[in-house]
């Protein structure tokens, strides 16, 4: 009797939890390159070398394919809950990066700055407006 088919990571990079190591390493790869934009990830692996290497794979292994694929809230959300983490830990090019991100996930410079205002309340308004 053959075992049925694995499934894996699908063509939009949702992981199934039976995934193996690799079908979830594709499912990040796939998510990471819509949200961030294939230009930026082929330019974070065409500069990686021995000593990120690891920290690239970690990123989309454990990021991408095991929290931007799982199905419980929308990449919106996901965008929204990412943009408000930059602020309130001062990683300003990656909260650039993410504003991009949230815009390519169909957030709206509306809804972008009522996070950033909702932000402001709860990290301070200096870390919000910046």
């Amino acid at each position: 009797m053959s075992s049925p088919a694995r499934s894996g990571a699908d063509r939009h990079g949702v992981v199934q939890p039976d995934a193996t190591s690799q079908e979830i390493y594709d499912g990040g790869m796939v998510v990471r390159r819509e949200v961030l934009g294939a230009a930026h990830v082929d330019r974070a692996n065409a500069n990686k070398d021995e000593f990120t290497e690891d920290f690239q794979d970690m990123i989309t292994r454990i990021a991408w394919g095991g929290i931007w694929t799982r199905p419980g809230i929308s990449r919106q959300m996901r965008s929204a809950v990412t943009i408000t983490a930059m602020v309130a830990h001062g990683h300003w090019e990656e909260l650039a990066m993410h504003i991009r991100a949230a815009i390519t996930n169909g957030l709206s410079r509306d809804e972008i700055k009522e996070i950033l205002l909702q932000t402001a309340i709860y990290c301070g308004v200096p870390s919000a407006n910046t």
